[in-house]
């Protein structure tokens, strides 16, 4: 983020002032809105200098669903804020499920739009709901915290103010991550906050390597011990195994060459076991974590050579031409698909460029790095990511994009497409491919009864 920003004094209310809540609440209240009072979890818990009033604010779920549509057509910038504030005070309410909606509300508003200074004002408060919310919640209010605060980092980028956030809430996600009771879904979308958390802010080193280490040590449960292919790679710990390797494979690319050299010398060989899992995501993150490793082991040594290099392209190969009839065919095309270029990667150093539009710009994925960083924020952001391409200073450093390109109304007006423009659109391609498929049955048919 730009270093010229003003460093505004955090405030420790999310709703800009005790008074302004309150008269909200009451306002509500005198207008027939429901007014209930914030609990928090226990006394100990919430200070008074955290505790707020609803501020009559409605169902925080409905904001949570309808994601960039309310934004983007119906709420202008203060109404947005209002919105938030309202989110930010919810975060306290006595009901679990109402903590969820409006983290996951705050979540879907910041992927949406980039909100710099609402959130460094707020960042304080953000990060003791964040906190609170993980600490005592459950699996489902713990992912949509660990969600929260994957995105304010995203949106601070790198300096003192993500640094405090991965201060706090480093030591919580670690402890959820190998806390063998904790839900696995949880400690799965822990593991994804605690990689994306750390590539943005960390910036000692030690600790960088740390954190390499706990995802290590949860990954590394799925490597097999033997030759049997049924082993704990099956196991339900899989998607919380696969989000650990592919948050290690992305702090990896930021390391120093004399740790990337040590961490290969200890996985280069184990790590083709997880070919052999029955999960198919995680062949395919295991197969796309070896592409990118034998990428980074080329760049440093351009006379790089990998010992098993024929067993291994056996098996890439195998998985590239995959045919078992017990494996779904949505799992083989998707699998085929990806170790084609896995092998490709391997065999020929090649990669299959794809192109990324956002707006009137165009970026360019030609590497195992650049395609394993774009994915990893395509799933913290989802249907935002285009937008913080265009915006997001810190993304555009990553990817190399320059400064962010300003656009005029009549520009931004003739880029919009209304949702009944996209109806109309939609309908009328898929037309145009009935009528194009039904014509080639017809020939189809034609050449059948000639013959």
């Amino acid at each position: 983020m730009p270093k010229n920003k003003k460093r505004n004094a955090p405030h420790r209310g999310g709703s800009g002032g005790g008074g302004g809540s309150g008269a909200a609440a009451a306002t509500a209240a005198t207008a027939g809105g429901q007014h209930r009072n914030i609990q928090p979890f226990s006394d100990e818990d919430a200070s008074i200098e955290t505790m707020s009033h609803c501020s009559g604010y409605s169902d925080p779920s409905s904001f949570a669903e309808d994601g960039p549509e309310v934004l983007d057509e119906e709420g202008t910038q203060e109404d947005l804020e209002y919105k938030l504030k309202g989110l930010i005070d919810l975060t306290l309410d006595k009901s679990a499920k109402t903590r969820q909606a409006a983290l996951e509300g705050i979540k879907n508003a910041l992927a949406s739009k980039l909100l710099y200074e609402f959130i460094l004002e707020r960042r304080m408060t953000l990060t003791d709901s964040v906190e609170r919310c993980l600490k005592k919640g459950k699996s489902d209010e713990q992912r949509a915290a660990a969600a929260l605060a994957s995105v304010l980092c995203v949106q601070l980028g790198p300096g003192i103010e993500s640094e405090e956030i991965l201060r706090t809430l480093g030591p919580i996600l670690k402890k959820i991550i190998c806390d063998g009771a904790a839900s696995i879904q949880a400690r799965q979308t822990c593991a994804t906050c605690f990689g994306v958390c750390s590539f943005i802010a960390t910036d000692d080193i030690t600790e960088l390597y740390s954190t390499l280490d706990c995802l290590e040590n949860i990954f590394t449960k799925s490597y097999l011990k033997d030759k049997d292919a049924n082993g704990i790679c099956g196991a339900p710990s899989t998607v919380l195994h696969i989000s650990s390797l592919l948050s290690w494979t992305l702090l990896l690319t930021i390391c120093p060459i004399s740790e990337v050299k040590k961490r290969l010398e200890m996985h280069f060989h184990k790590l083709p076991s997880l070919l052999s899992c029955d999960d198919v995501n995680m062949r395919i993150a295991a197969g796309e974590s070896l592409a990118l490793l034998f990428e980074l082991a080329r760049e440093m040594e351009s006379d790089f050579f990998y010992e098993d290099i024929e067993s291994l392209t056996q098996v890439l190969r195998a998985l590239a031409t995959d045919g078992n009839k017990h494996r779904a065919k949505v799992d083989k095309r998707k699998q085929r698909s990806v170790f084609r270029d896995v092998l490709r990667a391997v065999e020929e150093r090649d990669f299959p460029t794809e192109t990324v539009k956002f707006g009137p710009e165009r970026m360019y994925i030609d590497t195992w790095v650049k395609k394993h960083t774009y994915d990893t924020f395509k799933e913290v952001l989802g249907s935002g990511m285009q937008y913080h391409l265009q915006s997001n200073e810190f993304l555009r450093n990553v990817f190399e994009l320059g400064p962010p390109v300003m656009l005029d109304a009549a520009m931004l007006k003739t880029m919009k497409i209304s949702r009944f423009e996209r109806h109309l659109y939609n309908s009328a391609a898929f037309k145009a491919r009935t009528k194009a498929r039904s014509k080639c049955r017809d020939k189809r048919t034609d050449v059948g009864e000639f013959f």
